[in-house]
């Protein structure tokens, strides 16, 4: 086996050098520049190899390409991980949003069945006390009545959720006496009404039996003037008749 000399050895180690970079460079798509420096610089750095018998250059410059091919496919495989974990994440977020939104609708459908739902009750809560009531028939005449009988009455013919409004302009009137007569004008009865002989169209005791006068008070108020107690409530508030 021959062995070459430190100068023959430099310049063959030079020419392997840069014959491996050129080759590197080829599978690159570069052609790096050579010069002097460059050569002695590759000369002086692979002084270690005097000791790697001529025939093997081939085999040197080989491993030098299968170490670029190794960080090639390094490189590619880190850049190929990173772009999953980039990925990941993306889709991470989305699936995020996905149940936000999801969640946002499941709340939403909800309180929109729970408000259809005491709606619901609301009706029911409307249409039981409206087949609750009673008409004006229904009450035995008496030869008196006190307030708290005339109340009773009135509470029996109306629905629940309007009596305070009609108890509210009745107190204002008349204080729930269904004889009571205004002197100046003479309006008659609980609701006061002006003259009082028009309540003879819910009945003709209408000057003695207040569920008469409780009936007539009712179809006036529930006219189209006003169309509720409650609605008639809000116009005596403002002007302060009725």
């Amino acid at each position: 086996m021959s062995r070459i000399s430190v100068r023959g050895f430099a310049v063959a180690s030079a020419t392997a050098v840069t014959t491996v970079g050129a080759v590197v460079g080829v599978a690159s798509g570069s052609t790096p520049a050579v010069d002097d420096n460059n050569f002695e610089a590759a000369a002086a750095d692979t002084t270690l190899l005097a000791d790697i018998p001529a025939g093997r250059q081939a085999q040197v410059q080989t491993a030098s390409l299968t170490q670029q091919a190794d960080a090639q496919a390094s490189a590619a495989d880190a850049a190929a991980k990173k772009s999953a974990e980039e990925s990941a994440r993306i889709q991470a977020a989305k699936d995020a949003e996905s149940k936000k939104q999801a969640a946002e609708e499941k709340l939403e459908a909800e309180r929109k069945a729970k408000a259809a739902e005491e709606a619901e009750k609301k009706e029911a809560a409307e249409r039981a006390s409206r087949s609750s009531v009673r008409d004006a028939s229904s009450f035995s005449a008496q030869g008196s009545y006190s307030v708290a009988e005339v109340q009773a009455m009135a509470r029996s013919m109306m629905p629940a959720d309007q009596f305070q409004c009609f108890s509210n302009i009745v107190d204002r009137e008349s204080g729930w006496n269904y004889k009571a007569t205004n002197p100046s004008s003479g309006a008659y009865g609980i609701m006061q009404a002006l003259p009082g002989s028009k309540m003879s169209s819910a009945g003709s005791d209408w000057m003695t039996n207040p569920a008469t006068q409780i009936k007539w008070g009712l179809s006036y108020m529930n006219s189209d003037r006003y169309g509720s107690p409650c609605a008639a409530w809000s116009f005596w508030q403002a002007n302060h008749w009725y």
